[in-house]
C-alpha cells in the first residue's frame, strides 16, 4: 500500500508538471525550435546525472535498441516541435485536448502491424473524431483563420508521440531513463545546426529554460517512470488526465484564454474518448504495466 501510495504522488506530481509546459514554452517568448533545443540539451544533462547517481549501467544497450531509441527520439522531438507551434496558434488548452487524441493514433498504428481492434475501441474513436469535427465548427461562428492550422499542428503532434510509444514498445529491455536520455541527446542533434545562438545573451530566459530542461523533462521522467514500476496500468490512465486539465486551467489563469461553449463541449468528446479507451471501459483489462511506456512524457 505504502509502494501505491508512493506511486500515485509520483504519479500526480509528473501529471501536474506536465501541464504547465505550455505556459512556460510561450513565456520564454524564444522559438519553438530553440526551445526544444534547449529543452533537450539542458535535459539530457539532468537524465544523465540522475542516471549516474542510480548507477544504472547500459549494459543492455545493443546496436539494435540504440537505432530504435534514436528512430524514437526523432519523432519525441518533432511532437515537441509540432505540439509548441499549436500553441502558438490556439490555446494552450485547446491544443492539448486534441493532442490526447493520441492514443487513438497508436490503436491505427497498431493495426497497421496486423493488431487486432476491439469493436468498443472503434466506438471511442469514433468519439474522439465527432469532438474534432465540434472543435473545428466552432471556426464556423467565430471564424479564426489560426484555429485549422492549430489542430493539424496538434493531430501531427499526437501522430508522433503515438509513433514514439510504438517504438518504446520494441526497446523493453533498455531502462526507460536511458531511452529518454538517448532521446534528448538525439533532440540536440538534430536542432543543433538551426538553434538561434547569436540571438542569446544574459538576458535571455535561461530560469524557464532551465525549467523545462531540469523540471519538465529531468524530474519528470524521473517521476514519471517510477510511478510506472508502481502502479497498475487503469491507475496511471486515470492520473495521466490530470495533464490536461491542469493545462487547461493554467491556459485560463496565465493567458486567459477559455474554450467557448463549442470548444468544450468538442473537448469533452475527446477527453471521454480517451479515458473510455485508456482505462478499457467496455474491453477486458490488461494486465498491470503492459501499458506502462506507452505514458510517456509531454
Amino acid at each position: 500500500m505504502h509502494e501505491r501510495n508512493t506511486g500515485v504522488w509520483q504519479m500526480s506530481l509528473a501529471m501536474l508538471i506536465s501541464g504547465s509546459i505550455g505556459a512556460f514554452v510561450l513565456l520564454s517568448g524564444l522559438p519553438v525550435i530553440d526551445v526544444v533545443f534547449w529543452r533537450c540539451a539542458i535535459g539530457a544533462l539532468a537524465l544523465l546525472l540522475f542516471i549516474r547517481l542510480s548507477k544504472q549501467p547500459f549494459s543492455q544497450l545493443t546496436r539494435r535498441t540504440l537505432l530504435l531509441a534514436i528512430a524514437g527520439g526523432v519523432a519525441l522531438v518533432i511532437n515537441w516541435l509540432m505540439l509548441f507551434a499549436a500553441y502558438d496558434q490556439i490555446s494552450i488548452g485547446m491544443s492539448t485536448v486534441v493532442y490526447n487524441t493520441q492514443p487513438f493514433m497508436l490503436v491505427l498504428m497498431g493495426m497497421a502491424f496486423g493488431e487486432r481492434v476491439a469493436l468498443v475501441k472503434w466506438g471511442w474513436l469514433a468519439l474522439a473524431f465527432v469532438g474534432v469535427v465540434v472543435l473545428l465548427s466552432s471556426e464556423l461562428s467565430q471564424p479564426n483563420g489560426h484555429l485549422l492550422t492549430g489542430v493539424m499542428l496538434a493531430l501531427g503532434a499526437a501522430f508522433f508521440y503515438a509513433l514514439t510509444a510504438l517504438i518504446a514498445r520494441r526497446l523493453h529491455p533498455l531502462p526507460p531513463q536511458h531511452i529518454a536520455l538517448i532521446q534528448v541527446l538525439t533532440g540536440v542533434v538534430m536542432l543543433l545546426p538551426l538553434a538561434h545562438f547569436s540571438q542569446l545573451s544574459a538576458a535571455s530566459p535561461w530560469g524557464i529554460l532551465l525549467t523545462l530542461g531540469i523540471v519538465h523533462t529531468g524530474v519528470m521522467y524521473q517521476l514519471l517512470y517510477s510511478a510506472i514500476q508502481k502502479l497498475p496500468t487503469p491507475l496511471i490512465g486515470s492520473l495521466s488526465f490530470i495533464y490536461p486539465l491542469v493545462a487547461i486551467v493554467v491556459d485560463a489563469v496565465v493567458f486567459g484564454h477559455t474554450l467557448n461553449a463549442v470548444q468544450g463541449f468538442g473537448g469533452i468528446l475527446i477527453l471521454l474518448a480517451a479515458a473510455g479507451n485508456n482505462l478499457g471501459w467496455g474491453t477486458k483489462q490488461k494486465a498491470p504495466h503492459a501499458q506502462g511506456l506507452e505514458q510517456k512524457v509531454r
